[in-house]
């Protein structure tokens, strides 16, 4: 099955991820499995996604690579991402090599550690991560659910900044002074999860969407990217991925950013 060249990438804003440009509106795979999963790619690549995050853990990487072989997409205008689960620790080169097979990759655009193993920084993994980005193995390397704390003793131990941390992050997660930490060491903040912790029922996220003829959905996602973070979006429907790609076009004004930024429930900082 093949897939056409639509315009809809076009529109997508783009991030500096230590050199390497990745799109800040990605497709999401979990959990879908198998054909749902292969055909679900396909479709958002037809769309406009570019992006494609999967993980280990998903155990939807064959699935995943199904579509990158089946695509007449050009390979280096698709990014992939996927992640190293937390108890492979010791066992990376393995982890990587399943994963570009598993993808019928020769690269991965981004490999991210899953989790904080054991709530630890991850050093060792982290050495090994650097090393198959030297070789060209992963274009960029990251981290999720990471702390600043946990991300200052990995370029401590290494001298290497994460390229992308990804995090769930939406109104109600919203902390500033995280997402400044976050530019500062130059690592782009990725949205795991931009909708879960949100009331999309929320009045001013009903007011704002009114305003702009738009949905509380399409708001989250803008307000997102108007900060500058990346999000992954999830669905296995046409007609859904491409009103999540159109948040992409929505640009909101300082006033609904302002309100949107005052429904954090955060109190303590990552």
């Amino acid at each position: 099955m093949g897939t056409t060249h639509p315009t809809g990438a076009d529109r997508v804003p783009t991030a500096d991820a230590a050199g390497v440009t990745m799109p800040l509106v990605g497709f999401g795979t979990h959990p879908m499995r198998g054909d749902q999963a292969t055909e679900a790619v396909l479709t958002a690549f037809s769309v406009g996604y570019r992006l494609v995050d999967t993980a280990t853990r998903y155990r939807n990487e064959a699935a995943v690579g199904a579509a990158l072989a089946a695509t007449d997409l050009p390979r280096s205008d698709l990014f992939v991402t996927t992640k190293m689960p937390p108890d492979q620790v010791g066992r990376e080169r393995l982890t990587l090599e399943r994963s570009l097979t598993a993808l019928g990759c020769d690269h991965i655009d981004l490999w991210l550690i899953h989790w904080p193993p054991g709530g630890h920084p991850g050093v060792t993994s982290w050495r090994a991560f650097v090393k198959a980005r030297d070789e060209g193995l992963v274009r960029a390397i990251g981290v999720s659910n990471y702390s600043v704390e946990l991300i200052d003793a990995l370029h401590r131990e290494t001298g290497v900044y994460p390229a992308v941390n990804q995090v769930q992050w939406g109104p109600g997660d919203y902390d500033p002074h995280f997402a400044g930490a976050m530019r500062e060491r130059g690592v782009v903040l990725s949205a795991h999860s931009p909708l879960r912790s949100t009331d999309l029922d929320h009045p001013v996220l009903l007011d704002v969407a009114r305003r702009h003829g738009r949905s509380p959905r399409d708001v989250v996602l803008a307000w997102n990217l108007h900060h500058k973070v990346a999000v992954t979006v999830k669905s296995a429907h046409r007609d859904r991925m491409e009103r999540n790609l159109s948040a992409a076009d929505l640009t909101l004004t300082p006033a609904d950013v302002e309100a949107i930024d005052g429904l954090t429930t955060v109190t303590t900082g990552r």
